[in-house]
């Protein structure tokens, strides 16, 4: 960071340059049975920060109390001697008490520190456990959950209901693996502030969003919340029952903003420091949560190059998913990314390319979709594909591709392509960007639906008019289809192999568990739509022609056939990627009626018709035509 920086922001008199740069966060608490060291990264004109020491999580007086040295720098130091695991602690810098920025652990709540020995929380074959091959990034398939929604409901028949555990049952882990995800995208897991601990038994439901303490899982989800290594050791059983089934496990991130603003730790340890204002003076807004964070100021910088570290080193975190990505800075999102190459290069990292509201900072600085290619090793949401499939997200009622509305063809082609240039698609028609933003297609996440909008099942009942339970199927199946052969990295959010709806609700971040849940009968109920996902994922792991993961691959064979209205057909060209499919062709009709469509002459094997894939094949076709069911998707080759 420049001088000149500093002087903008206003906090030259604050903190030097090098003071900040070599805060180090992660040795806030520093504990050994001879002795804790304590150390707070706070303003010089603090009077004094008074650290004490209690026997309990909440309640009761402190056991201690000390007075921190100030270093001369930005630091405050203590040292208390004597075995203090099992006690907790808060800081006190004038502005009220907290557990500081970097808590590992914590009580019930959050509100105090908890000193506690790592080490201990190690589960078996925790030092084995880290997945350190790095893979295509197209070989992904990303399976967004979150936690109570997955287990919740007495249909799952799983023992730890709406808990970390949860995921180490082996019906959980058999139902990953049958349908085929490697990758297992957790909802905010660390410790939030909208659900409170000690009344677990009151229904209470959130997604996460709003941070407390950044580095410490959270205690609901845990099986005893007073006990702070509990939620410790259970994420981690969690991380190492997922790896042992080769599933990787990506963390959902919101260093955008804090639950609030004045009660935040970073405000009362560093106040006005970790947050951006308008150019009036008011709190800038862009996360539209009341606050933003200033990523561009080197102790959010540092704050998160730490905390996102620490998951990875402690937890054996394998990716991050960012949360209005495009609130922080380009710069440190490019140091993130170049600390872990230099580290742990299998690491993936991708986010949402907008924010929810002017940042205040300049938007060519910002990790927005549109600069992507100004941050080579960072994927972002595909949001042309998802709407241009099922239409657009400010207006639940209105269709797109799957609705058999007509325009949308030249969107999807995009999504397809992986948001990358292709001399085939006519960016003039392509409904968000009139350009390619990707330089490879593994920047591009492919989706149809996640949890922050309608389900796709809700989606398909709002916008199409009169649909039947077999229609709905049919346009389910084909969305997916063109989101699993698309050159991205497929996304799907939890249940949808199960045909999952939340009763129409488009925001569910704090509705009851009867919308959120999902009813695992409906695997019985609709095996067909189980086996589709299942057969879809596997051949697009079996093919790599689906997922060539280098955009001059991707031209090279990647051939738009020409169509009609309401229908995009695609040609993979010779062995793809080494494939042992030859010239594969993927037609996707969304019309209420079949279609023919040309095709190059050949002798062709089908392998996806009628809502069905059998990769061994279902039917040959001969010549230079073929004929697509209504609403559904043709898979053939040659």
């Amino acid at each position: 960071m420049k001088i000149t920086n500093l002087l903008l922001t206003g906090m030259l008199s604050l903190f030097t340059v090098q003071e900040a740069l070599g805060q180090d966060y992660m040795k806030e608490v520093e504990y050994s049975p001879e002795a804790t060291r304590f150390q707070l990264f706070a303003p010089s004109a603090a009077k004094a920060v008074t650290l004490r020491i209690y026997a309990e999580g909440q309640g009761g007086k402190p056991l201690n109390t000390v007075k921190m040295a100030f270093d001369g720098n930005t630091a405050y130091a203590a040292t208390v001697d004597g075995d203090l695991k099992g006690k907790f602690y808060t800081f006190d810098t004038g502005h009220g008490e907290c557990p500081g920025v970097f808590a590992k652990a914590v009580g019930v709540n959050g509100k105090r520190g908890a000193i506690v020995d790592l080490d201990e929380t190690d589960p078996e074959g925790w030092a084995t456990d880290r997945i350190t091959q790095k893979v295509k990034m197209t070989d992904l398939v990303i399976y967004e959950m979150h936690h109570r929604d997955f287990s919740i409901d007495p249909s799952s028949g799983l023992k730890y209901k709406g808990k970390f555990l949860a995921l180490t049952e082996q019906k959980a882990i058999d139902h990953l693996k049958r349908l085929g995800v490697n990758a297992v995208h957790i909802l905010p897991s660390f410790d939030y502030a909208s659900v409170d601990e000690t009344r677990l038994d009151a229904p209470q439901y959130n997604w996460g969003y709003d941070p407390l303490n950044y580095n410490v899982p959270e205690g609901s989800y845990s099986t005893n919340p007073y006990e702070p290594t509990a939620r410790i050791k259970e994420f981690k059983q969690m991380v190492r029952a997922l790896h042992k089934a080769g599933i990787r496990v990506i963390l959902d991130v919101v260093y955008n903003h804090t639950f609030d603003l004045a009660g935040s730790n970073f405000q009362l340890t560093y106040p006005d420091v970790f947050y951006r204002k308008a150019a009036d003076g008011t709190w800038s807004n862009g996360s539209g949560c009341g606050n933003e964070t200033a990523s561009e100021r080197e102790p959010m910088r540092q704050f998160m190059l730490q905390s996102m570290r620490y998951w990875v080193d402690e937890y054996h975190i394998d990716g991050f998913r960012v949360d209005l990505m495009g609130v922080h800075d380009i710069e440190t999102m490019n140091q993130i990314r170049a600390m872990f190459d230099r580290e742990f290069p299998a690491t993936f990292i991708y986010g949402e390319g907008w924010s929810a509201g002017t940042c205040a900072y300049p938007v060519e600085k910002l990790a927005m979709k549109a600069n992507i290619s100004r941050m080579p090793g960072i994927a972002a949401f595909g949001d042309e594909m998802r709407d241009a499939l099922r239409g657009p997200f400010n207006d639940d009622h209105k269709g797109a591709f799957i609705a058999g509305i007509p325009g949308n063809e030249e969107s999807i082609k995009f999504g397809i392509a992986g948001a990358i240039s292709h001399p085939q698609i006519d960016n003039s028609k392509v409904n968000y960007s009139k350009e390619a933003w990707a330089l490879q297609p593994w920047q591009a996440i492919s989706y149809v639906s996640c949890h922050d909008d309608m389900c796709l099942v809700d989606r398909l009942r709002a916008s199409v008019p009169g649909i039947t339970q077999d229609e709905l199927i049919r346009l389910d199946l084909l969305a997916q289809t063109a989101v699993f052969t698309a050159q991205g990295v497929p996304f799907i959010q939890a249940g949808e192999e199960a045909l999952r709806d939340k009763k129409g609700v488009h925001n569910s971040f704090n509705s009851p568990d009867s919308i959120n849940r999902i009813d695992w009968t409906n695997l019985d109920k609709y095996p067909q739509v189980f086996s589709y996902y299942s057969n879809l994922i596997s051949m697009r792991k079996n093919h790599p022609a689906f997922r060539l993961g280098d955009a001059e691959l991707v031209r090279k064979h990647l051939e738009f056939l020409p169509t009609a209205d309401c229908l995009v057909a695609f040609r993979l060209k010779g062995n793809a990627g080494g494939d042992a499919w030859k010239n594969i062709i993927v037609i996707l009709n969304s019309a209420k009626q079949a279609r023919s469509v040309d095709i190059p002459h050949g002798n062709y094997t089908v392998v996806c018709r009628d809502g069905v894939i059998n990769e061994a094949g279902l039917d040959t076709v001969t010549g230079s035509q073929v004929s697509v069911p209504a609403q559904s998707a043709v898979i053939l080759h040659e």
